[in-house]
This record gives C-alpha cells, structure tokens and sequence, in this order.
C-alpha cells in the first residue's frame, strides 16, 4: 500500500473524530452550528473517519415496527439547541410528515424511521466526514519533551494516508457480544446481523429457532421471527423467570437527565454501584411492558388453540452449541432441575447484547500516557476527556466507555446533544487555534445553561 505522510507544511486539525455513529455526527452538527454562529472567526478545523461505507447505526435491527425506546426529542440536538435545523422536527418538515407524526401523538418513532432521521443528519454535514476511510493507528508527535499533535494513520482504498490533530474525539461504538466460547457462523448469530442474515432463509422452510436472552432486543427477535415464520417453533431461552419490564417511569428516567451525570460524576464509587444497581432496570435486560404484553398474548392464544410455536424456556442457560451444514443443535439445562434439552434448530440467535469499543485500543504509545484509576478503568475528567500525563497536551475524548464515571447514558441516546456540547466548549476553552472569549460563548445553542 502507498502512504502519505505529512510534513511541517501539512495542516493539523483542531479535531479528528474516529467513527462516525451518531455520537460524532452530533459532534459534527455542534461544530457546524459553532461555526456559523462565531461567523467563521473562529472555526474549528475537524474531519471525521468512518470505516463503513455510509451511515449505518444497527442496520440488522431494523425491524419493521421495532420503536425507539427514547423521546424524539432526544435526538441529536434538541436538548443542547431546541432551535437547530438538525432536529427530528425539522427532519419531519423536510419529509412532510410532521403533521401526520402530530396526529399520531407518540413520543417513540419507528426504530426506522429514526434511522432514517440520521442517514438525513449525517448527508447535511457529509463534507466533515471520509466514509470507507479505517483509522488504523495514532502516534505522538513530540516536540521538546510534549506532544500538542497526534499522526492518525487512515487505511482506505487507495491505500494509507496521515492527518495531523490537536484533539481526538472516539466514538467508536459497541461490539457484539457473544457468550464465552461460542462463535458466529451461518447457523449461529448474533442479534445484531438479524435482517442481513434472515433474508437468505426466504425461500425455505425453517422449522426452529432458538433466541438466547431476555432484554428489549431478544423479545424483538422473538416476536419478529415468530411472525415472519408463521410454521416455524421459536424457543426462547433465558435465566428469568419471564421478561422483566422497562421502568420508563418519570421519576427513574430522571437518570438520563444532563444534570444527573454531573451528580454522577461527583458520587464516592460506592454510591456509583448502588446507583447502577438501583437503576439498571431502565435500561439492561429489560423489555417494554407492551412487548411483554403482546408476546404473553400470542403465546396464550396458541395455547387456546392447541397451534404452540411460541415456546419460553425459562429460569435456564444454553450451555452447548453445535453446528452442522444444516442445522445446529443447542442443549439447554434448566437452573432448577439440572435437566438438559436438547433442540434441533435451523438458526440460533444470541440476543446477548454488546460491549464497549477498547477506547485506547487505536491509541498505540499514546495510551500508555493515559492515567487508570485502581480498579484499571480509563480516568476520565467530566468534560469527557482523558486524564493523561503532564506531557501529553492533546484532548482525547470518549464519546461512550465511560459508565463507570457518567452513569448509564455513556453509550445511550439521551445525552448525546448535551455531550457533544460540553466537549466541543471544553475544547475551546483548552485553547484551540481559533478559539476566543466570543467563541466559547457560543459554543453551544444554550450555553452552559443546558448542562
């Protein structure tokens, strides 16, 4: 591969974001939005990178009539500037929709159509961002003992290219998770590639599925295979004794809320857990109560007519996988009786959620300049930046990877357009080339008020 390598000429950017999610596409409307209001006196310089081809958020979760779990008001920009042109109002204008999402008075959209929301966002600020383009290694440049710039190696394909930067912003998403010692394959899948890999079953005649979990994405796909396969048997397959419902209740989603990631960050780590422990019910392994419903629904109307598709295995783990060319089999053992079954599927699903990209993963020698707390865990101020040796004078900042010092919207929606805010004015008032008094003033469309 060819490689471009920069020189004393070549120009360094204020920011470079890895990822391209919608994390750092808020991140790139904030800069857009900054940048018209300081008049181009004070613009930032950031490009993004982005190794998919285009915007793809959980593409293979797209389910048809799958809704969002949050308000569209926490889209990209409303709670840091309900006035942007980048909200999912002014998307819904745009697509002469917006009387009719009027009429249908719900808070929760299409997972879809939100999807669609993005792809509309990310197009408006596309020239901020290199699809195609993989972020494949950062190094220091050191200059009398400090390094001020970092060199982000790019791999596309037209080969290896090198950008300079003051700051990184990562925002580098979730991996899948799969159980210990269980891998992908045609027969075994993870949740999320579930509509990439269901169309090539069109034309066949599947006789089982096995779905492994018990949170809003198990039940989806639950539900979803259940429907699309009217003659196959679908087994679910969890721990629990039933699904648990969501608590979306006012009071418990007050820790979405901006200022409880302040309380949060403030907490002594015993408070941290309990606070985890309290309120993991709004978030982890749990389902929407009108999903519960309909999939308690379908399985009693089968009973009733003697037709059971809808099977629960509960209060038990899947303990073995085995594929084959043409099926897998899958031994569930019961956590009461120790008793194993044994089921022939054509496909089994693991609903079993995701982890969290290695933030220092990409950053080579420069994360051995960043500062651990004693449990091992990254160090991260509140503005969302790195603690990092005196030396290192770049900002590093984590867009997710951070529950463990802000709390439960890390890798959430709810607080994406309040975060970018804060970590675009904790740049400026770090002192970016362009920065100003002016210009920190406007940093966001609310100020430090939206915090």
């Amino acid at each position: 591969m060819s490689q471009v390598l920069p020189d004393d000429a070549t120009p360094v950017h204020d920011l470079i974001g890895i990822g391209f999610g919608p994390s750092n596409v808020a991140m790139a409307i904030a800069l857009r939005e900054h940048d018209a209001r300081a008049g181009g006196q004070a613009a930032v310089s950031a490009r993004f990178f982005e190794q998919q081809p285009r915007f793809g958020w959980h593409r293979g979760m797209l389910i048809d009539d799958a809704t969002m779990q949050v308000s569209f008001l926490k889209d990209l920009v409303t709670l840091r500037n309900p006035s942007s042109e980048f909200s999912f109002l002014c998307y819904l204008q745009s697509k002469g929709r917006l009387i009719d999402f009027v009429n249908h008075k719900n808070l929760f959209p299409l997972r879809v159509e939100f999807h669609d929301y993005f792809e509309w966002a990310a197009a408006k600020v596309d020239s901020l961002v290199s699809y195609g383009h993989e972020v494949v290694g950062v190094a220091p440049v050191v200059r009398d003992g400090t390094v001020e710039e970092l060199e982000v190696t790019v791999r596309s394909g037209e080969g290896l290219e090198v950008h300079r930067a003051r700051n990184l912003v990562l925002g580098t998403g979730l991996r899948p998770r799969m159980p210990e010692g269980v891998e992908r394959g045609d027969r075994v899948w993870h949740n999320s590639e579930l509509l990439s890999r269901v169309d090539a079953l069109e034309g066949t005649s599947p006789s089982r599925f096995v779905v492994v979990g018990a949170g809003q994405s198990a039940a989806e796909n639950v539900a979803y295979l259940h429907r699309r396969f009217p003659r196959a048997e679908v087994c679910a397959v969890f721990t629990r004794y039933g699904y648990s419902p969501a608590d979306d209740s006012g009071f418990a989603n007050r820790i979405f809320d901006p200022e409880a990631v302040d309380e949060y960050f403030a907490a002594p780590g015993s408070v941290k857990r309990r606070l985890m422990d309290y309120h993991a019910n709004t978030n982890y392994s749990v389902v929407d109560l009108d999903l519960i419903d309909d999939l308690y629904r379908r399985t009693y109307q089968e009973k009733v007519l003697g037709t059971e598709r809808l099977r629960f295995l509960n209060v038990s783990r899947l303990t073995g996988v085995k594929e084959t060319p043409d099926r897998v089999r899958a031994t569930v053992t019961s956590l009461v009786s120790g008793e194993e079954t044994l089921l022939d599927a054509d496909i089994v699903v693991f609903a079993t959620g995701y982890v969290p990209t290695d933030p220092l993963g990409l950053l080579g020698e420069v994360a051995d300049r960043c500062l651990r707390d004693d449990e091992g865990r990254v160090r991260v101020e509140r503005d969302y930046r790195i603690a990092t040796d005196p030396g290192l004078r770049c900002g590093l900042y984590l867009q997710g990877g951070t529950e463990h010092t802000h709390g439960i919207t890390s890798s959430l929606l709810s607080n994406t357009a309040v975060r970018v805010g804060e970590i675009l004015e904790s740049l400026l008032e770090r002192g970016l080339k362009s920065a100003s008094d002016e210009a920190r003033t406007v940093a966001d469309g609310t100020g430090r008020a939206a915090r």
